[in-house]
């Protein structure tokens, strides 16, 4: 059976050599963009391939369309069948940031249409923690096909977005650090606040003391709270630039709550429109 959501250091070590399963290491620092792959040439998971934020797991930013904008999907597809993944592979995930990164390849995936793909409880860290092998040798991937197509439920537009802000059937939540979503200490966008109506869940709230992600009860209970119980179909997640909200996306997966989308372009494309309504607070 495919692990769709999270899978343990223990699970995955015990694959670590299967042809079938395909490691991505994730690492990735927003403030210094080469942190992650120098770590990674330190030292990996054995076999894992480098996922890097901004040049696999981007696209070309035009200053309007935000931070970390997605690949066109032709251009996406291509790497992950140059990376050698094809519909029967099982693809882990894993950062060194509770997930942050490694959430953004397990989301874009499944909205390619790849399903057989899970991120790493813990991370990095666990992994580490569990005295298991790691390797500086970097592998050279069999080139495959990828034959996925993007889902256009499973995200939403900026003007489609705008268009329903009043209309309150949407659920948007806010993956930022509550002080940011507030208007308070912004150091990466060039406007301060959040999109109104938006509530704050911070994606660090997902996970426990040890770093990894709370119970589908916990994470239920916390997204219900927040969601006033709508469906999960109504509910909007975004952060800064599209990236963590994808952590809460996988939250609500294993809380059960299967459904909602994404908003890619997030705060950083939201406010580079000066007409857009912003609000602090």
């Amino acid at each position: 059976m495919p692990f769709e959501t999270l899978v343990t250091a223990e699970d995955l070590a015990a694959h670590v050599a299967d042809p079938g399963w395909i490691v991505f290491d994730c690492r990735h620092d927003l403030a210094d963009t080469g942190k992650g792959e120098r770590a990674y040439r330190e030292s990996h998971i054995p076999g894992a391939r480098f996922a890097h934020l901004d040049r696999d797991l981007s696209g070309l930013k035009t200053g309007r369309n935000g931070r970390h904008p997605l690949p066109e999907p032709p251009a996406f597809a291509a790497w992950l069948g140059r990376m050698g993944i094809d519909a029967t592979k099982q693809v882990v995930a894993y950062d060194d940031a509770g997930g942050a990164f490694a959430a953004r390849l397990w989301w874009m995936l499944r909205w390619m249409g790849h399903r057989s793909v899970a991120v790493l409880d813990g991370g990095w860290d666990a992994w580490r923690r569990s005295r298991l092998p790691t390797s500086p040798e970097v592998p050279i991937p069999s080139p495959l096909q990828f034959e996925g197509r993007p889902d256009p439920s499973m995200i939403i537009d900026a003007a489609t977005l705008q268009t329903h802000l009043d209309s309150g059937v949407l659920r948007l939540i806010d993956a930022r650090s509550p002080d940011r979503f507030r208007g308070e200490n912004e150091t990466i966008d060039p406007v301060a606040g959040h999109i109104p109506g938006a509530r704050n869940r911070f994606f660090k709230d997902n996970l426990d003391a040890e770093g990894r992600f709370r119970s589908g009860e916990q994470l239920r209970e916390a997204f219900d709270s927040i969601a006033a119980g709508g469906p999960a179909s109504e509910i909007i997640n975004q952060c800064g630039s599209g990236v963590t909200a994808c952590h809460n996306l996988l939250a609500l997966e294993i809380a059960g709550l299967a459904g909602a989308r994404l908003y890619p372009g997030s705060w950083s494309e939201w406010c580079s429109d000066p007409l857009r309504p912003v609000e602090t607070g």
